[in-house]
């Protein structure tokens, strides 16, 4: 993900005055995205949209490095808080959230951020990406739901590398959600997953940076982040999700930190491991991120985060505009 800081001078990318201006903001996890990008919306009037599917939900702000009501008190964010654990917020649900939320920001006068870390989700908004059209099938959402309780998720998501190898390539195999929509889709329509999912042209003057640091550097941030969650009650805030009703198996609770805290208070495995999988899961999920910001992408342009001035990036951008 590393790559030296540069001005932004590409012309296939400058903004027109007239467009509808989209700033996007991407990045791996702990790289620094939410000061950076609460920071620009600062200094050029803007507001935030969130791409980041791990923050739609209420009560789980620890274990997903939420903003902080005072950081969102310093500028507007839009798509946080936004569900309960129980509730599915999939992604055409969220692309249609994004538009509305930019589209107010637009009216308002005010330059939209799009900001986060997921990207299949910035993609929804960014390349125009079209979920298929397909309802869902509740009946059989609830059978590939039980046989997940009985063979587990590997299983499942050996099934739809069986019947669509390139849509079970995208699919993180822990996403038993994604996986069972996909498998959904395939079953009901008689036609891959991946063949479904197509792209519009973007209604927006997209300018997208990219903020990067080195591994190593990366590596003890998330490092250091981990043990922040954990002097900062996670495991307190596990055990009240639970307390009120949420059940393990439901697909937010399956995100990292959140899936080991509840194998701790089930006394599956030792508070210690649990602190060692979450770095660890969270370096194998910075490597995937990677797949989707990549360093040589031409529509991105990449800053190192630690020596790049908020000055220089406000210019960079200002100058795009």
């Amino acid at each position: 993900m590393s790559a030296p800081p540069h001005q932004i001078s590409s012309a296939s990318h400058h903004l027109s005055p007239v467009a509808n201006p989209l700033v996007v903001i991407v990045g791996p996890t702990a790289v620094g995205k939410t000061e950076i990008s609460i920071q620009l919306a600062e200094q050029l009037n803007g507001e935030i949209v969130s791409a980041d599917s791990r923050l739609f939900y209420r009560g789980m702000d620890i274990g997903t490095a939420k903003p902080t009501l005072a950081e969102r008190a310093r500028v507007p964010h839009h798509l946080i808080d936004v569900a309960d654990p129980d509730e599915a917020w999939n992604l055409a649900v969220f692309q249609q959230a994004a538009h509305q939320a930019i589209a107010g920001i637009h009216r308002r006068g005010r330059l939209p951020f799009l900001v986060g870390g997921t990207g299949q989700y910035v993609r929804a908004v960014t390349f125009g990406w079209m979920p298929p059209a397909k309802g869902p099938d509740v009946r059989l959402r609830l059978v590939f739901e039980k046989l997940v309780g009985i063979e587990g998720r590997e299983w499942l998501h050996a099934r739809l590398k069986l019947l669509d190898s390139p849509a079970a390539e995208k699919i993180d195999p822990r996403n038993v959600r994604r996986t069972i929509r996909a498998l959904e889709v395939i079953l009901t329509t008689g036609k891959r997953f991946s063949e479904q999912c197509g792209f519009s042209e973007t209604p927006y003057r997209l300018l997208t940076i990219g903020l990067t640091r080195t591994r190593p550097e990366l590596y003890a941030r998330i490092d250091a982040r981990v043990e922040t969650m954990f002097a900062s009650g996670l495991l307190v805030e596990a055990r009240t999700l639970l307390a009120n009703g949420y059940s393990p198996a439901l697909p937010s609770m399956s995100a990292i930190g959140y899936r080991h805290c509840i194998a701790v208070l089930q006394g599956e495995i030792s508070l210690a491991q649990a602190v060692i999988e979450i770095k660890r899961a969270t370096r194998v999920f910075v490597r995937r991120q990677a797949n989707w910001f990549k360093a040589d992408d031409p529509s991105i342009h990449w800053f190192d985060a630690r020596s790049t001035p908020i000055s220089e990036l406000a210019s960079c951008i200002k100058t795009a505009l």
